[in-house]
């Protein structure tokens, strides 16, 4: 670093600036190549380009050197000449460290080994580096250090920039998919005085303004569903969540959600949207993995699921675990079935004590209409024939109110206000929510949430 630091003085002694403004103009490096890859061997243009990125390899001698330059979007070969830049222009660029930001002009060109280069006609120093790139852009592999400092990684590792391109892709594609069925953008409040749509543990911080402690919101389903009762009809939000909870593969305690709620409708239509969704972002992005998303996905009854893995019949045999029957189903699901279901798969009808906000089945006693949606081994939706009986969503939530007196901390607190907007009226309606994490965990072939959230929750 001491290194580099004496270089940046003598860059200013020289009159360069190591920290421009601007430098207008820049086209990315994917389109260069998209325009001149199939240029033959040894052929020269006149097609005059303004590139810039990070130094990542330089090798040469003498009179003549190249530079590897990286951007976003890939990576190009810069050819430098002393007799066209000037002595002193060749010798600084020569001198630069890897890892300088810099910007080019030149003229794209094939290299009698057939790569396509850009000849240099002049530079500028974009950024001085004052800290040596990780392992020389070979890999950054621990991983603490990838998940702490992600710039590091982005700087390291092209597989980690494409990842990252890809999480942006699946979320426009989602976007452009729900605008053009009708649906309408909003967003509801992260901080509430009230939070509520999951069973969960909220994170709790304090409003100075407002003299009174607020909720991270764990959901966005009570908003969303009053936007509903207003006569909004079709509304979906992409937003942060936060449970504070264990982190875990497949747990950060800050997750991106989609929730879309459609008056109208019940859970089969959304089961039926959801398969067509996922096959459009799959094929939009590109997706070339070997999990089969062509609707229709396989669909099963939450009590065959259970049998089909464990032999268990839920309704008749003594269920394994602690807590309540619902708990122990749930825990038999989340052991013995979840990790077993690579293709697509959607499991029907949950127990009532799980999903305070679902409806009840129309001819199953005991269960709601709910199901959620498997691949790769994970849950990644969740959706409701939504409860709109006021009644009967004000005794659900005061049988909440009696699980968390007996202890149970991952219940859902009395929501006066959502009743009195059920009062108004809300017409029949489907909703569903669907973590964005792990959706991009199965279209990436990734294990881990850490991998494809940038800044995941670290220990101190």
């Amino acid at each position: 670093m001491d290194d580099r630091r004496a270089k940046l003085e003598r860059l200013r002694a020289q009159g360069i600036d190591p920290f421009p403004h601007e430098f207008d103009g820049v086209t990315p490096i994917a389109r260069v190549h998209a325009e001149h890859d199939d240029l033959e061997p040894g052929v020269e243009t006149d097609d005059a380009y303004r590139i810039a990125g990070r130094l990542a390899a330089r090798r040469g001698h003498g009179g003549a050197a190249f530079l590897d330059l990286v951007d976003r979007s890939g990576k190009l070969q810069v050819h430098a000449r002393r007799d066209v830049l000037g002595e002193a222009s060749f010798d600084t660029l020569t001198s630069l460290d890897l890892g300088d930001l810099i910007g080019v002009d030149g003229t794209a060109f094939k290299s009698r080994r057939g790569e396509l280069s850009l000849r240099a006609s002049g530079w500028t120093l974009l950024a001085k580096s004052l800290r040596a790139p990780p392992e020389k852009f070979h890999g950054l592999e621990d991983v603490e250090t990838r998940y702490r400092h992600r710039e590091l990684d982005l700087i390291a590792n092209e597989e980690v920039r494409e990842l990252f391109i890809l999480r942006s892709k699946v979320v426009r594609a989602i976007r452009r998919w729900l605008d053009e069925r009708g649906f309408l953008e909003v967003e509801t409040p992260i901080l509430q005085p009230l939070y509520g749509g999951a069973l969960a543990r909220p994170f709790v911080t304090r409003h100075n303004a407002l003299d009174r402690d607020f909720f991270l919101r764990i959901a966005d389903e009570l908003y969303l569903k009053r936007l509903i009762v207003g006569g909004l009809e079709r509304v979906y939000e992409i937003g942060k969540d936060f449970r504070n909870e264990g982190v875990s593969h497949k747990h950060n305690p800050e997750f991106t959600m989609l929730e879309w709620y459609e008056a109208y409708a019940d859970y089969e239509d959304i089961a039926r949207r959801l398969e067509e969704l996922i096959a459009f972002v799959a094929e939009d992005v590109g997706y070339e993995g070997r999990i089969d998303f062509t609707p229709p996905w396989r669909r099963l009854r939450l009590r065959e699921a259970i049998l089909e893995k464990t032999g268990l019949d839920i309704r008749s045999d003594d269920l394994p675990g602690e807590g309540p029957w619902a708990r122990r189903v749930d825990a038999l699901l989340s052991k013995h079935v979840e990790p077993q279901l690579a293709d697509p798969t959607f499991i029907f009808d949950y127990p009532k004590e799980l999903s305070p906000f679902a409806k009840d089945h129309r001819s199953e006693p005991g269960l709601v209409e709910r199901f959620e949606c498997f691949a790769a081994g994970i849950e990644f939706a969740n959706a409701f024939t939504e409860l709109n009986d006021p009644d009967e969503q004000r005794a659900r939530f005061e049988q909440q109110r009696a699980e968390q007196a007996a202890g149970d901390e991952e219940t859902q607190p009395y929501d006066e206000d959502f009743v009195r907007a059920l009062e108004h009226g809300m017409p029949p309606t489907g909703g569903i929510g669907i973590g964005i994490d792990r959706l991009v965990m199965i279209l990436s072939g990734r294990t881990s949430i850490r991998e494809v959230v940038l800044f995941p929750a670290m220990r101190s």
